[in-house]
């Protein structure tokens, strides 16, 4: 178990709007995985194309701030369409999309998997191609960013923070290539990484962002009114702020619960600045150590924000009994059945339509499109079905849920102080 030191405050706040420090990236050599079009459709995430095109259409005219306050990249989704009225479209058989994952890989039951999804439906229906890179260690990045630039991809979409750094270089050096990137803005540091207040936003890529933050709040109001011992965990996999963000949320919607019934549900894992990481993505056995290790400080639901490392908890509320889970990103009640009946609900992050609505772009316009944010309103990000535990959820409790969405779209209540 890792603690991490690092505070939140900005970071969160500039993570929603889609505008992060960049993380570190390789230039080290290394042997890639390559999968054809082939490679597993993620499980439960089925894509709406007509929700994909409304979510461009739908955000807003909002405008990310950078931390110094000065403005950046626009998360106007309806420029999607002004773009496809005077941009050139393109045959689809000639457009191909090509994916460099983070390091939990295509089949991680997550976000990767359903950034495949996503390339996938485009392919079976709009008649695209796709191609993939698995990314093993961080000193992937760079290496598979650059074998895709040596071949004919018409965008290149990089999954996860911990690709920005590599996607930005590879966008400045390349601009006639277009990229997107999910859960980053991959600025332009102008040399001065450190220095926030110079950064521009790179016209070559689009950020695939996501306000997580508000399914996340509404998910640790539901915990605060499931648990029978008054103590629910959170846990990340690696401390950055797309990963805080959820944590952050589900802690704030564990005490707006505490504030509103008088009651004093404890969350363990994170207090808002510091906290538990797995430190890495992947490790199963992480995942069932930290489940392990929260149960026996009481906790009854966990909240795994961590990729593959919380299907090692999934695994171990499964063979103890001792905790009910809360998924990450997909339906992973549906994602990983093998342990479907521990999951109360998953935090829903639709990556596979905001990849889908990508490559439309693409086809329509010849560019990925302006800034996207996956909202509530957008049905970008979610709170999934109950499943089994549906008839174990009072119906007050939902009734509550179904207000605090609507009080949180309309902005009356806020995942995160801004």
């Amino acid at each position: 178990m890792r603690k991490s030191n690092k505070m939140l405050s900005a970071l969160t706040i500039t993570t929603v709007l889609g505008l992060t420090a960049a993380a570190c990236g390789s230039d080290s050599k290394s042997t890639a995985t390559t999968k054809a079009t082939t490679a597993p459709t993620t499980a439960g995430s089925t894509v709406d194309t007509t929700a994909a095109s409304t979510a461009e259409t739908t955000t807003g005219d909002s405008t990310a701030a950078s931390t110094d306050g000065s403005t950046a990249a626009s998360t106007d989704g309806s420029t999607a369409g002004s773009e496809a009225a005077t941009g050139s479209s393109l045959d689809p058989a000639t457009v191909t999309a090509c994916e460099v994952t983070d390091t939990g890989g295509v089949d991680d039951k997550g976000f990767n998997q359903s950034a495949y999804a996503g390339v996938q439906t485009a392919t079976s229906t709009l008649g695209t191609k796709g191609d993939l890179l698995e990314s093993k260690t961080d000193a992937d990045y760079a290496p598979n960013i650059q074998s895709f630039l040596s071949k004919d991809c018409s965008v290149i979409i990089t999954v996860g923070f911990n690709l920005d750094s590599a996607t930005a270089t590879a966008a400045k050096a390349n601009p006639d290539q277009q990229f997107a990137i999910i859960d980053s803005a991959a600025m332009d540091n102008n040399g001065t990484p450190d220095d926030f207040s110079d950064d521009v936003a790179l016209p070559n890529v689009r950020p695939l962002l996501f306000n997580t933050a508000d399914p996340s709040f509404m998910a640790g109001y539901l915990a605060a009114g499931m648990t029978k011992t008054g103590t629910v965990a959170t846990y990340g996999g690696i401390d950055i702020p797309p990963v805080d963000i959820f944590m952050t949320g589900f802690l704030n919607g564990v005490n707006y619960y505490n504030a509103q019934k008088s009651t004093s549900v404890k969350v363990l894992g994170w207090d808002g600045k510091t906290g538990s990481f797995a430190g890495d993505f992947t490790s199963l056995d992480k995942g069932t150590s930290l489940a392990r290790g929260f149960a026996d400080e009481g906790a009854d639901i966990v909240f795994p924000v961590a990729g593959g490392v919380g299907l090692g908890t999934a695994a171990y509320a499964t063979s103890s009994g001792k905790i009910s889970v809360i998924g990450v990103d997909t339906d992973q009640f549906v994602s990983n059945p093998q342990d479907a009946a521990v999951y109360l609900t998953s935090v829903l992050k639709h990556v596979d339509n905001a990849v889908l609505d990508t490559i439309t772009n693409v086809v329509n316009t010849g560019k990925p499109g302006a800034s996207y944010l996956g909202t509530l309103e957008n049905e970008g990000v979610g709170l999934a079905d109950f499943h089994d535990f549906d008839s174990k959820v009072p119906q007050a409790l939902k009734d509550e849920l179904t207000q605090i969405q609507a009080d949180l779209i309309s902005g009356k209540i806020k995942s995160v102080e801004s």
